[in-house]
């Protein structure tokens, strides 16, 4: 079970203070896992409170359900991207899988466990992109 929830996490950032899923201040920026060179974790980290939290207004996610943490890909053929899970924060299970620009395939996009993380839920140009189509499929 997660400690610490979505409101919590975004509420520190507004703060200058970033939180794990244990609630902890975490050195790492909230980042997972990365290849990236630790000194550039704060700025991605910064760039992806502020997606996480446009992506979670637009789609109704409750923030005291739900946690948020980092990851710096590096797939086997293309540039390191990233991306950012929401998860549960009972079962700590991935619920929602975005990234801003895909290292396979250079566009925006969303995995929802509910329609398996096969395909892509829905994809963008980039991630202002992205967020239009979500709101497309919304309406």
């Amino acid at each position: 079970m997660s400690k610490a929830n979505l409101k919590q996490q975004l509420e520190a950032f507004k703060q200058g203070r970033y939180l794990d899923s244990d609630g902890n201040e975490s050195r790492c920026y909230t980042f997972y896992d990365w290849f990236c060179k630790e000194t550039s974790l704060k700025a991605k980290s910064d760039k992806l409170f502020r997606q996480t939290q446009k992506f979670v207004d637009l789609m109704g996610i409750d923030q005291e359900k739900h946690y948020v943490f980092f990851k710096n890909n590096c797939p086997v053929n293309g540039p390191l991207y990233d991306s950012f899970s929401i998860c549960s924060t009972d079962s700590r299970e991935v619920i929602w899988w975005i990234t801003p620009k895909s290292g396979h395939t250079g566009e925006a996009e969303v995995y929802w466990r509910e329609k398996g993380f096969n395909t892509p839920y829905a994809t963008g140009k980039n991630f202002m992109d992205l967020l239009e189509n979500l709101q497309a499929m919304k309406s």
